[in-house]
């Protein structure tokens, strides 16, 4: 296959210096035979980028999911919306406080519940992920997988996210308590009238810590030769880390 390659290549560059283009021939020519001697190839690339990205959505998945994978994370506990935070103040004040922490505790319980459900959907997509510059991310350092899993499928993601979590968030009762308090607000004199849409919020919170912890696995594989668990992850990234020193 090698050789045929070459041939082509080969073949290809004599043609095109008859046509005065060789610059850009040659370039192109040298670029696909760095490609051909790696000793990696696009599959295997891709191959190894996939399994890079199922391993920080599994390991993701469980960190977030276990009770208080949110609730108690300094860095992932969701909180009230922005434009929700003067509601929650107000209604602080108007000792409200423990209707406030409800809503709290049952919104990050929903987002625990739903980041477990949520595994196969994540495998699913990277599954089906087409990987045209497999080598280029591989080599792209820390977090080039990750940003381009968020970048091709967020917004799949969110339309099959969004349903889960709106269960997840009725299964703890978070949906009543958002209903109640946001009533018990409207209901104050010369307040401005408004509800927020939590289920959008919590799926956009709970996305992105997911991809967080991933593009920490990933980062982790990238430069702890220990945490390639199988001999492809060895290849592709051992290749990433030379790369990386040439």
């Amino acid at each position: 296959m090698k050789i045929l390659k070459i041939t082509i290549i080969i073949a290809c560059v004599f043609f095109n210096y008859s046509c005065g283009n060789t610059n850009k021939l040659f370039s192109d020519a040298n670029e696909i035979l760095k490609t051909i001697n790696a000793g990696i190839t696009e599959e295997e690339a891709a191959s190894g980028l996939k399994e890079a990205l199922n391993s920080g959505v599994s390991t993701g998945t469980d960190f977030l999911s276990k009770r208080d994978g949110f609730l108690k994370n300094d860095m992932y506990k969701i909180l009230f919306p922005p434009e929700a935070q003067k509601i929650e103040q107000t209604l602080r004040n108007l000792g409200f406080g423990n209707k406030c922490d409800q809503v709290i505790e049952n919104i990050n319980r929903g987002a625990e519940m739903a980041v477990a459900v949520a595994k196969p959907v994540f495998i699913n997509s990277i599954k089906q992920m087409k990987i045209k510059d497999a080598i280029k991310i591989v080599t792209g350092g820390n977090g080039a997988a990750t940003s381009f899993l968020k970048r091709t499928t967020t917004s799949e993601l969110t339309n099959k996210f969004k349903p889960i979590i709106q269960t997840s968030l009725d299964k703890t009762q978070a949906t009543k308590y958002w209903t109640d308090i946001m009533t018990i607000y409207n209901k104050i004199p010369g307040v401005e009238k408004i509800n927020p849409d939590l289920n959008s919020y919590v799926t956009q919170k709970a996305l992105s810590a997911l991809f967080s912890q991933i593009e920490t696995e990933e980062n982790n594989i990238r430069k702890d030769p220990l945490k390639r668990s199988t001999q492809l992850l060895k290849k592709v990234f051992g290749y990433a880390d030379q790369k990386k020193n040439n």
